[in-house]
């Protein structure tokens, strides 16, 4: 091919232009067909999506989302965000809702317990629940977990005991909304006081954790031979014949009096080598909110307002009907919930597309795995109350609002198509609860 040629097939040139600039000018023209075909690939994606979410819409008002049953009408009413879901979920995601409700409940003389494992909720690797009543007098036996042990006492009074590493002795009264942490291999006990005994919940840092993988100090002196045991303490044989005789399974939960004075108990167990140094307990019922706005409150305890809890971290959260617990996600772990009172809604943003909504009532369990956005919201007539429990030293968090509103406003603009006035809008620090 000649020059003449070449030039011919690339095109027409302006007399003046040097091929170079004939080069530049074409690879600019490529660059700009490129951006617009992109721009209006991008455009026909959003009509489409904004089409199929219109579609859903649709779906779900006609006779697409008719069903004729059988149904489960009382789980059907208490979870209309997953009979019904939003048209904005997306894909499938693995289950993040559970329930101690429907957990089997160990019942005996003295109270019961309930547990939430990842053998029963597969999602939840870190974190396992129980959720545990003790009658007037009715006593958690003394024993140790391989896990560390949190809790939040949900109504009642109980005292409680523990030997820190130094084998010295704590024992306390818990109220409602009190909390206690007991670390791996901790000795402790738990005994329901008057009027009515307590209930409370426990959270333990792996979620493969069973109450059944616990030592018992019945279960532990019952298979010791005793000739063993007598000489471990150095008493006769015969002073220890009741110890074998304790239920096969050990106590566990039995019923006994219920105790005297706290001081009295407080002298007698430290009477050898004096008290512990360490507070296993924390008054939450008397700590003021970390975070309060008009639509809800928020206290955050972790290893720097209550030391000894260093393997799990916790946000109380009050939600007011109406509120919601912002758009945000967990930067350092996977966020296990526990939902004390109140009707919530979660919707779980999974990546790739995929979100799942959910509805959460008294009782109830939710997971979100480390990362992954999220909000609360309360969606019925009364406070909406429930725990965030993290593995970890201390709670962290991050929202949507403060992340949009301290990037440059142009990029952000750019991403999302908002105004700049309803950038200016939102929230530059994070309230936790909206509206402020």
């Amino acid at each position: 091919m000649n020059k003449e040629e070449k030039a011919v097939s690339a095109g027409p040139r302006s007399l003046t232009e040097s091929p170079d600039q004939s080069w530049d000018r074409r690879r600019f023209l490529g660059k700009s067909s490129a951006l617009v075909l992109s721009t209006a690939l991008a455009g026909r994606m959003e009509a489409q999506g904004a089409q199929d979410i219109q579609k859903i819409e649709k779906a779900q008002h006609d006779k697409s989302a008719t069903d004729p049953g059988p149904e489960n009408q009382a789980l059907k009413d208490s979870n209309p965000n997953t009979f019904m879901p939003p048209s904005t979920d997306h894909g499938e995601v693995q289950t993040f809702w559970s329930s101690f409700s429907a957990a089997h409940r160990r019942i005996q003389e003295g109270g019961w317990s309930r547990q939430v494992t990842v053998e029963d909720f597969p999602i939840s690797k870190d974190i396992a629940g129980v959720n545990m009543r003790l009658t007037a007098g009715g006593i958690r036996e003394l024993h140790w977990h391989n896990a560390a042990e949190w809790a939040l006492m949900l109504s009642g009074n109980a005292r409680i005991t523990a030997i820190d590493n130094e084998g010295k002795s704590a024992v306390r009264d818990v109220t409602k909304d009190d909390l206690w942490f007991f670390p791996t291999g901790t000795p402790h006990s738990i005994q329901g006081l008057e009027p009515d005994g307590c209930e409370f919940l426990l959270v333990f840092d792996d979620g493969k954790f069973s109450e059944a993988n616990t030592t018992l100090i019945s279960d532990w002196t019952r298979h010791t031979p005793p000739e063993v045991l007598a000489k471990n303490w150095g008493v006769a044989e015969s002073a220890l014949e009741s110890i074998y005789k304790v239920p096969p399974d050990g106590h566990y939960i039995f019923q006994a009096a219920v105790p005297g004075s706290l001081q009295d108990d407080i002298q007698a167990a430290s009477e050898s080598i004096g008290p512990s140094s360490v507070a296993f307990d924390f008054a939450m019922h008397k700590m003021p909110a970390s975070r309060k706005t008009q639509y809800g409150e928020v206290r955050i305890i972790d290893s720097r307002n209550f030391p000894v809890s260093t393997t799990i971290a916790a946000a109380h959260v009050i939600v007011k009907p109406g509120g919601l617990r912002e758009l945000h996600w967990h930067q350092n772990a996977d966020e296990w919930q526990y939902y004390v009172a109140g009707k919530g809604r979660m919707t779980v943003f999974f990546n790739g597309a995929k979100a799942r909504t959910a509805d959460f009532n008294a009782g109830d369990v939710g997971y979100v795995p480390k990362t992954l956005g999220h909000y609360v919201e309360n969606v019925g007539d009364s406070d909406l109350i429930f725990l965030e429990m993290f593995k970890a030293d201390r709670f962290m968090d991050l929202s949507l609002s403060e992340w949009v509103s301290n990037t440059p406003p142009e990029l952000v603009i750019q991403h999302l198509g908002i105004s700049r006035e309803t950038l200016q809008a939102i929230p530059k620090k994070k309230p936790l609860i909206m509206p402020q």
